[in-house]
């Protein structure tokens, strides 16, 4: 875990707010400040205790797509009586909030604190997940469909991350 600012890293990972796939231009739109989530569960009727506090400050600028269970652990660190508990409902308070997305992508649910229209790749080898932007996706001509209503669609790329890709070969060069 680092600091960096105010935004905690859950783990190493490179941190962009602007991205270009070819021509294109994206903006990642990120989980609100933990000011303005604190506004948004009051709005909605909820407490906003110091444990909440704790994890609006972890998701806000985190880009690594944590499960409940993996953000607890750095939450009980900086906040011994905070409970897995606590981290389950306010996780689940703010996806009904539309503050983040819960996404199943195999194993644990994985909370997205980027609520933009995005997709994601996820290594086979080590798990990890990024955000990956397809231009124009709802043009991409699907066969199969028949009539069928598509109000959403998310892509999935599975594969292996540069860093098990490199030591994938260079695992098999040493066995060559």
């Amino acid at each position: 875990m680092q600091e960096q600012g105010r935004v905690t890293k859950i783990a190493d990972f490179a941190y962009s707010q602007d991205l270009q796939i070819g021509r294109e231009s994206f903006s990642v739109i990120f989980v609100k400040s933990p000011e303005q989530l604190s506004t948004a569960f009051r709005a909605a009727g909820l407490k906003v205790t110091p444990q909440r506090q704790l994890l609006f400050r972890l998701l806000h600028g985190n880009e690594m797509h944590p499960t409940a269970e993996t953000l607890y652990e750095v939450a009980v660190a900086k906040m011994p009586g905070i409970s897995l508990r606590t981290v389950y409902q306010t996780l689940t308070d703010l996806a009904a909030m539309g503050e983040l997305q819960q996404i199943q992508l195999g194993g644990a649910a994985r909370f997205d604190p980027n609520v933009d229209d995005h997709h994601h790749s996820v290594c086979t080898t080590c798990g990890e997940v990024r955000d990956v932007y397809v231009p124009d996706a709802g043009a991409i001509s699907v066969a199969g469909l028949d009539g069928f209503s598509v109000h959403a669609a998310r892509i999935v790329f599975s594969g292996k991350c540069p860093q098990c890709a490199s030591a994938a070969d260079a695992l098999s060069a040493v066995k060559q």
